[in-house]
């Protein structure tokens, strides 16, 4: 039992990484804002206990994008892009065939595509070009 007057900080930051597993999608809301929604696979690497053998188990989560980073996610947001994804969890529910069901995802901050595209260059943050940064491109590393 939590004392009396402690009040527990309210955290909710994730950071993933993962595969685009479908194009990104750009929608726009009846007020005009930009969204853009992509599902990620990221990867856990287990050991079966039977066999001994190393296995990447796939969770699927959509991350969703608002305004200008929707804007500058769309054309990026590939099949098979490898991404670093910060953002918050997010819950909703919703009905379907008559059953209440719910849903997670990512509400992205800062997505970081980390393959280049044929005419690109570099990997760089949502947005950023070389054209952008004067020719240089802002290159930052992975975190793990």
């Amino acid at each position: 039992m939590p004392a009396a007057g402690v009040r527990l900080p309210e955290v909710n930051v994730l950071v993933v990484s993962g595969r685009i597993v479908r194009d990104g999608e750009q929608t726009f809301t009846q007020g005009g804002t930009s969204k853009c929604v992509m599902r990620i696979a990221v990867n856990r690497r287990i050991k079966d206990s039977k066999t001994g053998e190393w296995k990447d188990e796939a969770f699927f989560i959509d991350v969703i994008a608002w305004r200008e980073l929707a804007d500058r996610s769309k054309d990026k947001a590939k099949k098979g892009t490898p991404v670093l994804v910060e953002g918050r969890l997010s819950g909703r529910e919703y009905e379907k065939d008559g059953q209440k069901r719910s849903a997670f995802e990512i509400v992205a901050n800062r997505i970081q595509f980390l393959a280049k595209a044929a005419a690109e260059g570099p990997a760089s943050p949502a947005g950023e070009s070389p054209d952008e940064s004067g020719g240089k491109t802002n290159l930052e590393e992975v975190p793990f």
